[in-house]
């Protein structure tokens, strides 16, 4: 296990590069997407690894689960480990990522998204997975972390065991306790968590009797229809100054190698937004935390990206509040750290929430001067119509070289058309 005073970062700028180190031993490719529980979803994980991706009503759509997320991770891939497409990106996003990302067309592993997971799983050509997640209509052995493995170490039940400062929090199977006799806290507020909550899904900050209120509504249709077993209680980290998410990659002998930290952007509902990152942050800070939770996963098989989130109080304490074993939403924009240090930007910001009016042919030639600069880069791109007029959704990475100037680049795209999001 690597001692926590030999942490050096990673010295590349793609996926495949991290993952190149563990898959030698196999063909292996990357699932770029998640599952999914909805009525769209031609593989539901409704038999085994069931996560929270929403009420029925308000499930995890199809163009983020299977479309901007994947091309996100997709970009920034790189070749050595290809990534399977079931939902390819235009033709134009592709170009922009070649010039800007150096993409390579074999990159991509395309495939037909109804047939996708069987023709995996019967076929001799890729022999291992690295999945976000588990699926349940994979072949356990066509998974590259054991899915059983995988599925518990991403339960939000896991955290009190690995090693680090945590908030207190009790864990309920909802097969031995109804959900009416758990025992709540006397006092607001408090955290009620699903144990595998999608992208802020099932996680509720109770601030009030009609939070709690709506919780429970929300639960019972989770209940309702059979994708919830467990369910945490935790304490609430008061005073809160910083929310960090600490990335670093553990290989199979359990050498870890720093990624980076982002500062993490989140809605009051708690809901994810993005992050920024300062890429002279050495991570020293958290250095014990991470050799814990590195040892920890590497003593349970697993191999690949980890990222956890830290919040850090007013007294300066450290509390690690979740855990993912997997590539994380801002991986890609720590991934930039070396290209964007040449050019001496030092900080930049990620956001899954930009959009602009127009066709995205029409908004690469508008940006064509921050794109050129980097000021701005484009992650994943997504053309959409609405009362009859074209706007693309955008993921993205504002730079600057300073927090102040990559604000003012910020406010420039603004003028230019660049919105976010609600």
């Amino acid at each position: 296990m690597t001692s926590s005073t030999s942490f050096q970062f990673f010295q590349g700028d793609t996926l495949s590069d991290l993952f190149a180190q563990d898959t030698d031993d196999a063909n292996y490719a990357l699932i770029l997407n998640y599952p999914a529980t909805a009525r769209w979803a031609e593989y539901p994980n409704t038999r085994r690894y069931f996560l929270q991706d929403g009420s029925e009503s308000t499930k995890t759509s199809f163009d983020k689960i299977c479309q901007k997320e994947p091309w996100k991770n997709l970009a920034v891939l790189g070749g050595r480990v290809p990534g399977v497409v079931i939902s390819p990106p235009q033709n134009l996003l592709i170009d922009y990522w070649r010039e800007h990302f150096g993409f390579r067309d074999r990159q991509a592993e395309r495939m037909d998204c109804s047939t996708y997971l069987e023709d995996l799983s019967q076929g001799n050509r890729i022999d291992r997975l690295i999945t976000l997640f588990p699926f349940d209509h994979l072949l356990p052995d066509k998974h590259a972390v054991d899915p059983d493995t995988h599925y518990r170490l991403l339960s939000k039940a896991t955290l009190s065991q690995l090693g680090v400062p945590c908030p207190t929090y009790q864990t309920y199977r909802l097969a031995q306790t109804d959900l009416e006799q758990i025992p709540l806290p006397a006092q607001f507020p408090y955290l009620i968590k699903t144990s595998h909550g999608l992208s802020g899904e099932g996680t509720y900050i109770i601030r009030s009797a009609s939070d709690l209120n709506y919780c429970l509504e929300e639960l019972r249709k989770y209940l309702k229809i059979h994708l919830l077993e467990t369910l945490i209680v935790s304490e609430f980290v008061k005073h809160e100054v910083n929310n960090y998410c600490v990335q670093f990659y553990v290989n199979k002998a359990g050498e870890i190698t720093l990624i980076g930290v982002t500062q993490q952007l989140v809605s009051p509902e708690g809901n994810y937004l993005g992050g920024w990152i300062d890429y002279t942050h050495d991570l020293s800070q958290f250095h014990s935390m991470i050799a814990a939770v590195g040892q920890y996963a590497h003593q349970q098989g697993y191999f690949g990206v980890i990222g956890f989130d830290v919040l850090e109080d007013r007294d300066g304490q450290l509390y690690a509040i979740d855990a993912n074993f997997r590539i994380n939403g801002s991986t890609p924009l720590c991934l930039q750290r070396h290209k964007l240090l040449k050019l001496n930007k030092t900080i930049a910001k990620y956001s899954s929430d930009y959009r602009m009016e127009g066709t995205l042919d029409a908004i690469l030639t508008r940006l064509r001067p921050h794109l050129e600069r980097k000021d701005f880069l484009i992650l994943s791109a997504l053309e959409k119509v609405k009362y009859g007029k074209i706007y693309t959704e955008i993921y993205g990475i504002v730079t600057g070289e300073t927090l102040e100037e990559m604000q003012q680049i910020e406010q420039n795209l603004h003028h230019q058309g660049l919105q976010l999001a609600g």
